[in-house]
């Protein structure tokens, strides 16, 4: 963003389309006209419109670039933010979302109403043609459309990797974005009151018992808030002789939280504990 800001400053920032061998212009067609030393009038220069920056993604980076350069270029530069919805989602809360201690609504920021100077394109990125410049994106509608762009961020942060292990697609549910914490909470609420009302052990054993695989950030919150929602759950509606909901959290790594301090790891690990989830390390699927 350095090179960018720099540029947008001092007006050096070309534009394709631009005359030759002359800097753009941020000002009204026509300034520029000069009269000749001798009376005569110069060449009317063309009119060179604002840069076009296309900014792919409002995940955390891509959310604090549009409002850094919307601050930083003052209307010199038409900035488009092209993304699946109008919000940005505070990831981290995600999993509190999915324990029901957290509306929706509190973890997510309306891109419209804090990005006022931005132009919002909702759609998700098909491609980008180097060579012409542009963007090219499909709708919620799935209606197909272009960006052009003079400068281009793209910042479409991960996805869910589906490894090859058998079941996986069809049996296993991903935790990247507010539809899918809302659908974890309702599927564990369904699958307690399942358990509550069968008969069979094995029904019973299989409803109660949740697995969280990767032991992240994400996953240890999952497993942590799960554990505590389930528990509260059959407070209000006992399981069968009284047996506990369970949690297992599972990663190929030697310790929870391996990206972290291991202190820190530590810590997490004995609260996990402490709550009841059934930590295993070192253990693939």
């Amino acid at each position: 963003m350095g090179d960018l800001q720099r540029e947008l400053y001092d007006g050096t920032l070309r534009v394709p389309g631009g005359d030759d061998g002359n800097r753009p212009t941020f000002g009204h067609p026509g300034q520029g006209d000069a009269e000749g030393s001798r009376g005569t009038r110069q060449p009317r220069r063309r009119a060179v419109s604002r840069p076009r920056i296309v900014i792919v993604g409002a995940g955390f980076a891509g959310y604090r670039t549009a409002r850094t350069l919307s601050r930083l270029t003052r209307h010199r530069a038409e900035i488009t933010l092209l993304n699946p919805t109008d919000y940005f989602l505070y990831l981290p809360l995600l999993p509190q979302v999915a324990a029901g201690l957290l509306e929706p609504r509190r973890v997510t920021v309306s891109l419209s109403g804090t990005l006022p100077r931005i132009r919002l394109v909702l759609g998700e990125a098909d491609g980008i043609d180097l060579d012409e410049g542009v963007v090219r994106y499909t709708d919620p509608e799935g209606v197909s459309g272009t960006l052009p762009y003079d400068r281009l961020v793209v910042a479409v942060g991960s996805v869910n990797k589906l490894l090859p292990i058998p079941g996986v697609a069809d049996h296993a549910h991903g935790f990247r974005g507010l539809p899918e914490a809302l659908y974890l909470r309702d599927h564990v609420t369904r699958q307690m009151e399942l358990a509550a009302a069968a008969d069979d052990p094995k029904s019973r054993s299989a409803r109660r018992t949740f697995v969280v695989v990767g032991a992240g950030y994400t996953g240890t919150e999952v497993a942590a808030h799960g554990q505590m929602y389930t528990d509260a759950q059959a407070r209000r509606q006992p399981l069968r002789d009284g047996v506990r909901p369970r949690w297992m959290l599972l990663d190929i790594a030697p310790r929870v939280l391996p990206e972290m301090d291991e202190r820190l790891s530590r810590t997490a690990d004995r609260v996990l504990r402490e709550r009841g989830v059934d930590v295993r390390m070192g253990t693939s699927v």
